[in-house]
Parts: C-alpha cells; structure tokens; sequence
C-alpha cells in the first residue's frame, strides 16, 4: 500500500539538492545528517542497523553526539514497537515533542516512522501527527531513503506499508551498533498464533535464511572484528520449517561456533514447544555457545497456557530446563511471563508462582497483560481488573528478585570471563569500574587495579578474568583486582583492537558505535561510520 498524503512543507524548510549517490545534500553541499531511535526489542534494534546503513549508502551522515542528544537533525527515523498497550503512547509522546523541535529548527527536519507500530497503524500515524512526514512498515525497510526523497520533492507525508516481506533485510546495507558483537537475523516473522501477541500479523509468517547466508554475515561481523555474535528470529529454534529440517537449528549452533575467530555465541528467542534435545546436546557440544538460555514461560497454569495457545504445559518446560541444567550446569536461564491475561484465577496465578520458583531463573521480563487490538485475547471475556492484576505483579516481581538475589549470590566467588562492554555500566564514571557480560550473559561491573595505566586498561571486546566478590539481584561486583594478588587478567582481543581503530577513527569496515545491550528501549543509532553491506554468499558455500 503506498499513499501520498498532502502535508506542506515549513516555510523555513531549508533548500536541498540531491547528491551524487543518490542522497540528499544541503544547498551549502553538506550533507544531511540523521537519527534512529529504537523501541522495542532485539529485533527492532537490529532493524534500526539496516535504517542506518540504508541512510549512509544514500548520503546521510550520523548526527553529531551533541546534536543526536538535542535531536537537531535534518532527518529523525524512530523505530517503534507495538506489543505492549503502552507503545502507541510512547510514539505519540514522542511526535508530540517532535512537532515543536521540527517548527523551531531553523534548518527544519523530516521526521520517519517505522516498524510495527507504523505496520499497524498505517496512514493512521499521519492523521494524528500531520508533521510526520514518512511512514513505512516491516516489510519494506528498504524504501526509507527514497521516500525521504519522494517527500521532499512533493512537499507531501509517504505512507508505504507492504503487505508481505520485499527484501530479505540482512541482505540490505547495515551499519553496526557494536564493533566486537553483533545481531545476526536467521529468520522473520512467526508461525504461530498466540493469542495474546500481534506478531505474526505485523511481521508475517516466518521465513528462513539459508545456512550459507547465515554463516557468511557471521564470517564477515568476524573479519571486521566481531568475536560474538547473537542468532536472531521470532521463534529461533524453529529454524529449518521453512526447508524441512527440523533438526537445522542444532546444526546451526555448530556451525556457527565452529566459525574460527567466533568467540561466544548467543540465540533469542525459543520456544518451549519446539526445543529439542539436540540443541541441547549442540550447546553442551559447542565451546562457542555460551551457558545461557531465554526461555519464555508466559504462564505456569496449563489452563491459561492453553487459553494462550501455547503449545506446551508446566512439566514439559520445567523438563526442558532440568535437561539443560544436566548437561551444562552452570547456565543462566531467563524468562518471559505474563500475569493477568482474561480469566486467570488465583489459583492459575499460584501455579505461576509454583513454576517460577521450581525453575530458578536468573532473571525474568514480568509483563501485566495490556489487550492488543486484533488479537484474540483483546476479545476474551473476563478481563482482569487493573488492582488485581497489579498485585499478583507485585507478588511476581518479589518472588523473582528473592530468586535473581539468590542466585547472583551463589555466583560471589566464582571465576568469570567478562567481555568488556560500551554503555553497560551507567555508573562505571563514579565508581572507577568498567562492565560488561560473563558468559553466562550476567552483567560484572569490574574494578581496575590501583594504579593501571589507561594504555594497559581493558577497551569494550577485551576480556577480563576477574573474580566475583559481591552480587545484586540484577548484577555482579568483581572487585578482585583491589585485592593483593587478587585476580585480574586482560586478554586484549582482536575485538578491542577494532573498538580502538573506530574511536580513532582508523577503521576500515564501520560497524557503528556501540549501543546499550539487548531489549533496550530507546537506542539511538547515530555514530561517526558508514555502513557494512553485506551480500549474498558466493558459489560453492556449503550448508549445513
């Protein structure tokens, strides 16, 4: 569907003339500077790399730290998600402050709005926000720099929502928000039907990357420095539905992990009804994947599981943790649950409680169910009032930080790998620490040693061996290095040598700066790089 939708253009909207590459310049020949700003998940934040990465092909530039702060841009592209009920608020929040930072520049500004909200919303977004100059969907990443131009050119709002998917988007120019890690997208969209998720109506159903694809971005994210990486898909572990394998995904993991530079591999998110032992049996075989798990519960009462039209029961997803904590026993196992969705009861609740216990996560994502228009659950009868729902959260949440303290706790002591992050610890300033992840993905916030040179200090992709000597519920303190001979070993990694050349501004391959960690509401895209294209696999790549 593409609409053009009358929207005159401010008066001090400033002259622009189309550059040579296809993108847009300024009347003084600079060139256009722009902004992502992402809500939502690990999805979303990969698909504000490929906004990004279409942009510099087009010749835009990232905005300035400064200017990317006080959103003074020619070009602001927000990214926006639409499971929670909340989601329409925060976009039209943020239009709302957009309309008078777009009337007061003087340079004036387009404002994009894409992702699933703009999938669902439509040219909805343009009646409620008439400043709002483009509007694109899921489906058609690929067309945000030439609606920019067609907008400008007809001083008229875009609307352009495909239907289903038109470009696969790991094959589109991408510029990476971290250097020594990245998202790799195995698949899109979602086969099944939950009847609390909007999903599969915004993103389509799912559709598999070949194997050879798959491991050539990975190949390439480790040539240009990348020693993690992260297997995205709506449903990772049903990879292979789309040519038959139902044991691809196993195959993948080892794959992938066998990958020579390739450090630690991740994967979000499975689904308990399609988890099967031999991905167990390839995470327990691979070095490479790392000792964590996301498992999303939802619900620990098989009633409202089957109301959920989740396809597994309570017994059989607490099997599937029992299994993998025997074969690797020091995983970290995380989740996703729901309280309050139409007809819970005390009792189903309880049940939930029950299974959070047995299962002894890590941490959990507690959700208050919000109905979703066009979802089957938004019709149930029996929706829950708000104080109800409120306090069984309540209850959730103690009992699960009782759990995550618990169980941080038992870590005080133990050894761990930290690969050292940008942007993880807010308070690393104040506190002379630096952070980042274990491999069991549990955030450490490290001291350095007394005296310790910043030439000889660990660079975001370094990893650090430390010791941990306090916990949280929601993070570890490894102060070992203030200990005498306490435990302190920096491994400078090939990945840190990357970071460095792009704070230098000595890179060749640019990945972009590197953003906040996975889940992360409100990432803005906007570094001082250009973007990584990668392309299809050549002939004669074997598959797995």
């Amino acid at each position: 569907m593409s609409t053009t939708l009358p929207a005159p253009a401010p008066a001090d909207a400033p002259e622009t003339l189309t550059g040579p590459d296809g993108g847009s310049v300024r009347a003084d020949g600079s060139p256009r500077t722009y902004l992502v700003k992402t809500l939502g998940c690990q999805m979303n934040v990969h698909d504000s790399e490929h906004m990004a990465g279409m942009l510099e092909q087009a010749g835009y530039v990232p905005a300035p730290a400064a200017a990317a702060a006080a959103e003074d841009v020619d070009v602001l592209v927000i990214n926006t998600c639409a499971v929670r009920e909340n989601a329409a608020d925060k976009l039209y929040g943020n239009l709302g402050r957009l309309a008078g930072t777009k009337r007061s520049r003087p340079g004036g500004m387009q404002i994009a709005v894409g992702g699933c909200l703009a999938q669902k919303d439509r040219a909805g977004i343009v009646e409620r926000a008439p400043w709002v100059d483009v509007v694109f969907g899921t489906h058609n990443l690929d067309v945000l720099p030439a609606l920019l131009e067609r907008s400008r050119h007809n001083a008229a709002a875009e609307v352009e929502i495909a239907e289903s998917l038109q470009v696969f988007p790991s094959t589109l120019p991408t510029r990476r928000e971290s250097v020594y890690a990245g998202w790799v997208s195995i698949s899109v969209g979602c086969n099944n039907t939950c009847t609390f998720c909007i999903v599969p109506h915004l993103r389509g159903k799912e559709r598999d990357r070949r194997p050879g694809e798959i491991l050539t971005e990975v190949e390439a994210l480790v040539a240009t420095g990348a020693i993690e990486v992260t297997l995205l898909g709506q449903n990772v572990n049903s990879y292979g539905v789309g040519f038959g394998d139902r044991h691809a995904f196993g195959k993948l993991l080892r794959a992938v992990g066998a990958v020579p530079g390739l450090e630690r591999v991740r994967f979000t998110s499975p689904h308990p009804a399609a988890f099967t032992d031999d991905v167990i049996d390839a995470m327990a075989a691979t070095p490479t994947v790392m000792p964590q798990l996301h498992m999303p519960l939802q619900s620990g009462s098989d009633r409202v599981l089957r109301a959920m039209r989740r396809s597994y029961r309570s017994d059989r997803f607490l099997g599937i943790l029992e299994r993998v904590r025997a074969a690797i026993p020091h995983a970290a196992i995380t989740t996703d649950v729901i309280v309050g969705f139409p007809g819970e009861t005390e009792e189903d609740f309880v049940e939930t409680l029950r299974v959070v216990e047995a299962a002894r996560f890590s941490s959990a994502f507690t959700f208050q169910y919000s109905p979703r228009p066009g979802t089957p659950a938004a019709d149930l009868p029996d929706q829950l009032p708000k104080d109800v729902v409120q306090e069984r959260y309540e209850r959730l949440v103690a009992l699960q930080e009782r759990i995550s303290g618990e169980e941080n706790a038992a870590q005080v002591g133990r050894r761990v790998d930290v690969l050292v992050a940008q942007g993880e610890g807010r308070k690393d300033g104040a506190t002379a620490r630096v952070s980042g992840r274990a491999e069991d993905n549990r955030l450490v916030h490290l001291a350095l040693p007394a005296g310790l040179s910043p030439a000889d200090a660990p660079r975001p992709g370094d990893l650090v061996t430390v010791e941990v000597t306090q916990s949280a519920p929601h993070h570890l303190v490894a102060d070992s290095a203030l200990a005498p001979g306490g435990t302190f070993l920096v491994r400078r990694t090939r990945a840190g040598d990357a970071w460095q050349a792009r704070a230098e501004g000595r890179e060749e391959h640019a990945h972009g700066d590197a953003g906040p960690g996975c889940g992360t509401t409100g990432v803005a895209t906007g570094a001082p790089t250009g973007p990584v294209v990668l392309g299809l696999p050549g002939i004669g790549r074997p598959t797995v």
